[in-house]
């Protein structure tokens, strides 16, 4: 009998000595959230579809085809607008981006490429011959690249200058 008296007093005095060793972070866990309430924004007002019927707006552009804006040229085209009526050479047959640049010849001072087409066929040009498909006219020709100023149309229909240029590829 004294043997569980003293195992009954042992259990109660540590019991007593451990306590609530995080009491203290218990309360603020519980309390910590109990004044603060969240707010969520209510859905905006959703409006109703109303459907358009095109077809009974024949006064409005159609919204499936370009728009097209006054020109800033004159004429048919702008002041940019290339001669369609010009012989056309035999490189303008081809993408510029199909041609390469493969060497550079020098005759009477006067500074030739060497271009291939891409079906491999060689072709010598010099400075204002015309090449690819966007009129582009040979403006510069030196050891290493060809400069080419391309005249291409815009969403508005007048016509830009583009800068390109073939690189020599070794």
């Amino acid at each position: 009998m004294r043997a569980r008296l003293f195992v009954v007093l042992v259990a109660v005095l540590l019991t007593g000595c451990g306590g609530e060793e995080f009491q203290d972070l218990r309360d603020f866990v519980n309390n910590a959230g109990a004044d603060m309430r969240g707010k969520v924004d209510p859905p905006p007002d959703i409006k109703p579809y109303e459907p358009f019927a095109y077809d009974n707006a024949t006064s409005l552009p159609d919204p499936f085809k370009p728009r097209k804006t006054k020109s800033g040229g004159s004429g048919r085209g702008g002041i940019n607008q290339p001669d369609f009526d010009r012989p056309k050479e035999e490189l303008e047959d081809y993408p510029l981006e199909s041609l390469t640049m493969v060497g550079f010849l020098s005759q009477k001072g006067v500074g030739h490429a060497v271009l291939r087409s891409s079906e491999g066929k060689i072709h010598q040009v010099k400075t204002g011959n015309y090449v690819g498909l966007n009129f582009g006219q040979i403006t510069l020709i030196s050891e290493t690249e060809v400069r080419v100023k391309e005249m291409v149309q815009d969403s508005a229909g007048d016509w830009t200058e583009r800068e390109s240029s073939l690189q020599l590829i070794e």
